[in-house]
């Protein structure tokens, strides 16, 4: 404890530099008065501390007589507003009592009188209750409860995953950690506990590795439970050999240093039934593993199954064959490779930004020429017909689609297209 007391302190002279200031300190330790716009920043600024705290130390469930008299204690001195703030924390849902949570290994029934019996307490909970029990902060048990699914994720390929009670609190690290996350797993959904009793009670946990709720458990989720409780006791068995094994060799080998044979020969005996015990235990977990891979495989394959099922309903109701999907999907990457084409070409062309309007304006009349000499007709010096007109008019939108693809500017394209509306108007004149 007096390691951690050290860390502690040392973490909030690093966030709090006038933590040992006399002055600040008092004002900060006094408890709150007025209204709450006068201690309002006191309160955000514990709330905030205690979060840091408990994140830094790795802890979600916390005691507030740790939190007094190990955190802020100076000098045998403690903050006389931290019964307030906790009590604050606690009605706008930064702190939670373990006795809010629902156990989900109880029954539906009990499940719904605790949470009935909450919403009743939760009005007539004091700050003396508060300062007394354990309490966990929510956006921390949010945290780790995330922080466990994706350490299982990494073992399992399915959407959900079955685990022994054993083994989650192990993830979990302790007994009061599981069940504070198996409780907000349960709430939201995303976990549902299952036991099945063979020889002794087996108890598990089904677990939503997705950010959907579960589904229901099935008589397979049963069977499923058992195996890997099967193959855990296994592996224990195995583990056990194994040290009865290394024994037996040491002892063996002091036994033939020392000249003792005989003895060395019964410990000989002891590594060939070890040996076998061990021969015998591997196979059968073998045999039980292959099992929950054939499981797995076949869950799997179910399911792309029914997302097979599922598209060919879909396209056989809106009336969508297989070839017409593929011609679309091809038609598809067409445009798309057409579009990287032009991307590309786009890049290795020169930039047009960087023209002056004369050059551009040049470059309009020798293509308003080219326009004109492709048309038969001569170009008049001082004077337009009407019809020479009009096949100006159809130049310039033939040049104004040219620069809109050159990506000219659109003030550019603009002022272009009123000089060149303005030339017959005044030549007319």
């Amino acid at each position: 404890m007096n390691s951690k007391r050290m860390t502690v302190k040392d973490f909030i002279l690093s966030e709090v530099p006038d933590w040992d200031d006399e002055v600040v300190a008092s004002a900060r330790f006094k408890a709150f008065s007025g209204q709450r716009s006068d201690w309002q920043s006191k309160f955000l600024f514990w709330r905030d501390l205690i979060i840091k705290i408990a994140r830094h130390v790795g802890l979600f469930i916390i005691r507030p007589s740790e939190v007094k008299n190990d955190w802020f204690n100076r000098g045998g001195l403690t903050p006389l507003c931290l019964d307030h703030v906790l009590f604050l924390m606690y009605n706008e849902g930064d702190i939670t009592r373990t006795a809010d949570l629902v156990d989900p290994t109880s029954g539906r029934l009990s499940q719904l009188f605790r949470k009935v019996s909450n919403l009743i307490t939760r009005s007539t909970t004091t700050q003396e209750i508060i300062s007394e029990e354990p309490f966990i902060l929510t956006m921390l048990l949010k945290d780790k409860a995330a922080e466990v699914i994706k350490l299982l994720s990494e073992s399992h390929w399915n959407s959900s995953c079955i685990v022994t009670m054993k083994k989650f609190q192990e993830v979990c690290g302790g007994p009061d950690e599981k069940s504070a996350i198996l409780g907000y797993l349960g709430g939201c959904g995303k976990a549902q506990y299952i036991s099945v009793r063979k020889k002794e009670l087996v108890e598990g946990i089904k677990i939503s590795l997705s950010t959907s709720a579960l589904s229901h458990i099935s008589n397979l989720d049963y069977d499923i439970l058992h195996l890997i409780w099967t193959t855990e006791r296994l592996q224990q068995q195995l583990d056990m050999i194994d040290q009865r094994y290394e024994l037996s060799r040491q002892s063996a080998l002091t036994s033939l240093h020392s000249g003792k044979r005989k003895l060395a020969l019964r410990y000989a005996r002891e590594l060939k039934l070890a040996t076998q015990s061990r021969e015998k235990c591997s196979s059968l977990l073998n045999r039980v593993e292959e099992v929950l891979r054939v499981i797995a495989d076949a869950e799997s394959t179910k399911k792309v199954s029914e997302a097979v099922e599922l598209g060919a309903r879909a396209m056989k109701e809106n009336k969508i064959s297989a070839e017409e999907v593929d011609v679309c999907l091809r038609d598809i990457q067409e445009s798309i490779d057409s579009q990287k084409e032009v991307e590309k070409a786009l890049e290795r062309s020169p930039a047009y930004t960087d023209l002056d309007e004369e050059d551009i304006e040049e470059e309009f009349k020798r293509l308003e020429l080219a326009v004109g000499n492709e048309t038969g007709v001569p170009e008049p010096e001082n004077a337009f017909t009407d019809r020479e007109g009009k096949e100006t008019s159809e130049a310039a939108e033939f040049i104004n689609d040219a620069f809109s693809n050159l990506k000219l500017s659109d003030d550019l394209a603009e002022s272009k297209l009123e000089k060149e509306s303005k030339i017959p108007e005044m030549e007319a004149a």
